[in-house]
């Protein structure tokens, strides 16, 4: 028995039902957490169908159970690979399930392998209970199929088997998928029949068949390791290394002993140490193991760093079980990443975007929303990712993954962004990472954050002219909108009531307070979405009233940041919202201001087409007809921030509004105009603009929330007036 031999329960069984429930047809394998898969016939059955039919069945749900029902999940096929008639058994018959929800955390994914003649394998019926275990050796690889015999003792594998994965003993891998089993002529057994003999899909069949039809994208995402050839050269350069860092078996007591803790072995409690032999084949064939044992490697006896460490390491880079990560470092890893999808979901793909500028990340990370349960999916994908130089003195490289890390840290409170720092920092030193490289690459990521806001919780208020009824009076609704994008509908006592602009200050300051009070957040940023016509009021200057019997009444815009939002202009215009997140971008566009030399539209047109292409900020200056026009063209070409002194009259008053310092960096720009207002409120004087900010960014999905009961501009009613 190896020294990491332990003494296993069975996986948590998935298996696969009829949609009004009942007994389980057959087995199923988990691949991620959304997807599981089974054999074809087994998914035919749960529908009632003839067993080896070939097509693809009509849309329809399955349940999907976990663990003896201990958690379901609907389910549709996602990927339909047929029975194949052949002479004694039949080939194809797989089939991708695609869950409604995630699979329970408890349930992880199979880990697969390749399948090799002469393993010893288990597999479980469909139903769960531990008691339906059955041993069975792996006798005869045949091109796409392997021919399975067990003994005369113990359960057969049968009918509520098929779909199950073949686990080896240790059920940490499995290396394939139970089809059938070959049924003895009827009557009396005698001594000539074949008795106790299935037949299985080797995982490198069911690869190969899913590859052949359009799903490699599906095997991509599956967890796998390496299956170690005999005389593998690898591993004999595995068992070399070991030899000179843990020479004495003395000397692999504490380490083994960590490796068997964290992989949740029961070792023996002799005091013995695993020869380097066992050592290397748990290394080689088990997930995690290799990162894992160095962590208590980073210190040789003599306090420094020992010089072959590096070379494990490297071999870890070839060794596909192996992965980046020690069990420890991933489990906190997915722990605090999970943390930040509750808190901004999308900054993990805006950090990637700018960390990895020239390596394709995970898809999980192509979004702009990372989901929860994809977490896992881009930490494995960063692990694989390779991009840099060495770092000084020939040390390892900074991994894709850690630099990441530190994009998504620099963008998060000082609590969140301390820990992660912190696990880069371990990281970091157990692979070998020069301090200098890990510190550029967090410079690098300071930088980036400083051009960023932090998410804000933000109201969204919608004025529409409330029409020939109640002239110069304002229909108003509230929405909570959240870092995504996503919004929630506020309630207001005002109703659809019509309401003065005092009254639609009021109502938007009742709204902010709530808002804040129940997000126990700061103030929040305050959206204004109006039609054209509506982006001359000057919303910022309505009175908001007295709030209680001590405050006095604040204009909106002192009392909040404030800005500006036009989706007439993304209905009028079909391409302005893609144009304006390609103007976007990454907040790095530049700025473009308009002066004395831009003498019509026709020229600023030409230049936000061709030179100021990358334009994401204009500046308006100019008599005020010559600026309407421009702020509509601007708006219609998709620039997402524009801003203006709407009570100017002409050039000479462009320096008004050089106190905002209007090109400066765009991310603090609507806290500028925030604090320019309230400086106007104490000293009108000296402060003679009176600004206006469209601010349209990434998070403004411009139509698609448009609320279908309210029209921004209502030919029957008229637009907003100034």
């Amino acid at each position: 028995m190896s020294w990491f031999q332990r003494s296993a329960g069975p996986p948590p069984v998935v298996s696969v039902h009829a949609p009004d429930g009942g007994t389980a047809a057959g087995a199923a394998a988990l691949l991620t957490s959304d997807r599981v898969l089974t054999c074809a016939h087994v998914v035919n059955e749960a529908l009632g169908l003839p067993q080896l039919s070939t097509g693809r069945p009509a849309d329809g749900d399955l349940d999907v159970v976990f663990a003896r029902g201990a958690s379901r999940s609907r389910a549709r096929v996602e990927v339909w690979v047929p029975p194949r008639s052949g002479t004694a058994v039949w080939h194809g018959d797989l089939c991708v399930l695609r869950l409604a929800e995630p699979a329970p955390e408890w349930a992880p994914p199979v880990v697969w392998a390749d399948m090799t003649q002469r393993q010893t394998l288990r597999a479980w019926h469909g139903c769960g209970d531990p008691v339906t275990f059955a041993d069975v050796e792996m006798k005869l690889l045949d091109q796409e199929v392997g021919y399975l015999d067990g003994e005369l003792s113990g359960a057969a594998i049968g009918p509520g088997f098929s779909g199950g994965p073949l686990w080896t003993p240790s059920c940490r891998t499995a290396v394939g998928l139970v089809v059938g089993r070959l049924e003895p002529p009827g009557g009396a057994v005698a001594a000539g029949h074949t008795v106790r003999r299935a037949w299985a899909l080797p995982w490198q069949t069911v690869r190969a068949e899913l590859d052949r039809v359009g799903a490699r994208a599906v095997v991509t995402t599956c967890r796998t390791v390496r299956t170690v050839p005999a005389h593998d050269p690898v591993g004999a350069g595995l068992v070399a290394v070991l030899r000179e860092l843990l020479p004495a078996p003395a000397a692999r007591v504490e380490p083994a002993r960590h490796l068997a803790q964290e992989l949740k072995l029961d070792p023996p409690q002799d005091g013995s140490a695993p020869t380097v032999e066992e050592l290397a084949a748990e290394l080689l064939t088990t997930e995690r193991a290799l990162p894992t044992l160095s962590e208590s490697l980073v210190t040789g006896p003599d306090g420094r760093r020992p010089g072959r460490l590096n070379t494990l390491l490297a071999l870890g880079r070839v060794i596909e079980a192996a992965g980046l990560l020690s069990h420890g470092e991933y489990a906190f890893l997915e722990e605090r990443l999970r943390d930040v999808t509750a808190w901004d979901n999308t900054l993990p793909a805006r950090a990637a975007q700018e960390a990895l500028r020239f390596t394709q990340p995970p898809a999980a990370l192509c979004e702009p929303v990372l989901r929860p349960e994809a977490v896992n999916e881009v930490i494995t994908g960063l692990e694989g990712c390779q991009e840099g130089d060495p770092g000084p003195e020939d040390t390892p490289r900074v991994p894709s993954l850690v630099h990441v890390v530190e994009f998504i840290a620099a963008g998060l409170p000082d609590t969140q962004r301390q820990a992660l720092q912190d696990w880069s920092n371990r990281v970091c030193g157990r692979l070998g990472v020069h301090p200098v490289a890990r510190n550029q690459r967090r410079a690098d990521a300071r930088q980036w954050a400083g051009l960023r806001t932090a998410p804000r919780t933000r109201l969204l208020a919608r004025l529409a002219a409330y029409g020939p009824a109640a002239p110069g009076c304002f229909r108003c609704r509230l929405w909570q909108q959240r870092p995504d994008g996503s919004r929630h509908r506020m309630d207001t006592t005002a109703g659809d009531a019509p309401l003065t602009a005092e009254q639609v200050a009021t109502v938007i300051r009742d709204g902010a307070e709530r808002l804040q009070h129940d997000t126990s957040s700061q103030p929040p940023a305050v959206d204004i979405e109006v039609d054209r016509a509506g982006l001359h009021l000057p919303v910022d200057e309505w009175e908001t009233g007295r709030p209680n019997d001590f405050e006095p009444s604040l204009p909106l815009g002192v009392a909040f940041q404030l800005t500006l939002r036009c989706p007439e202009m993304s209905r009028r215009v079909p391409m302005r919202d893609a144009e304006r997140q390609r103007r976007w971008g990454d907040g790095r566009g530049r700025p473009l201001a308009i002066g004395r030399e831009h003498v019509d539209s026709r020229e600023v047109a030409a230049l936000l087409r061709s030179t100021h292409l990358d334009a994401n900020q204009v500046v308006l200056h100019g008599p005020p007809e010559l600026r309407d026009q421009l702020l509509d063209l601007c708006l219609a070409l998709g620039v997402p921030v524009v801003l203006w002194d709407r009570e100017a009259l002409g050039h000479d008053h462009a320096a008004r509004l050089a106190p905002l310092a209007p090109t400066g960096p765009l991310h603090e720009l609507p806290g500028r105009v925030h604090r320019y207002r309230g400086q106007t409120l104490m000293a009108p004087s000296a402060h003679a603009a009176r600004p206006s900010l469209v601010w349209e960014d990434h998070t403004w999905d411009g139509l698609a929330h448009e609320d279908p009961e309210l029209q921004l501009t209502d030919p029957d009613e008229g637009a907003l007036s100034r």
